[in-house]
């Protein structure tokens, strides 16, 4: 590593109420997942990753999405992104509040697949949809990749998977 080349600070972004509970078998009472956010809130986190807008049938995790955006104690130097994997969960997202979106792809066909029901092709022409709409409503967009270092059902992934998906 080149001194200097690392940068001085990092962004970290919370997704315990998102990505940690979507999972879970049991569903988890709205009142509580508002809570935990709000707790998280208050440890000095500057991004906290609130819900995903996606499909009940699907993630009936995260069925409560609008309630639990309309019930988060919204501190001033928190930001609540929500993930929005298609066009009809950001145009809900923000009608909800939501004032950021994220997007994300994955470098395995099969994670895709398993997790968004579409190929990677297709994920990519649903994200362009909502980083069209994001841009027209000045709604900012975090984008990230999943499976970059392995992914759990194909193992590993190839540095230009990656980056092509990136």
């Amino acid at each position: 590593v080149v001194a200097g080349a690392l940068p001085k600070r990092v962004k970290v972004v919370e997704v315990g109420p998102r990505d940690g509970l979507q999972n879970e078998k049991n569903v988890v009472p709205t009142p509580v997942k508002i809570n935990l956010i709000n707790m998280l809130s208050e440890t000095g986190l500057q991004v906290i990753e609130a819900t995903s807008f996606v499909s009940p049938k699907w993630v009936p995790q995260m069925a409560d999405h609008t309630e639990v955006m309309q019930g988060i104690n919204k501190l001033p130097v928190v930001s609540y992104p929500v993930l929005t994997p298609n066009l009809k969960g950001f145009q809900a997202a923000v009608a909800a509040g939501a004032k950021e979106v994220s997007i994300f792809g994955a470098a395995s066909e099969l994670f895709t697949k398993k997790n968004i029901n579409c190929s990677i092709e297709e994920s990519l022409e649903r994200f362009d949809e909502v980083m069209k709409a994001a841009k027209a409503a000045s709604v900012p967009v975090r984008g990230y990749v999943s499976c970059v270092l392995g992914c759990p059902y194909e193992g590993k992934i190839s540095a230009a998977k990656v980056a092509e998906v990136s």
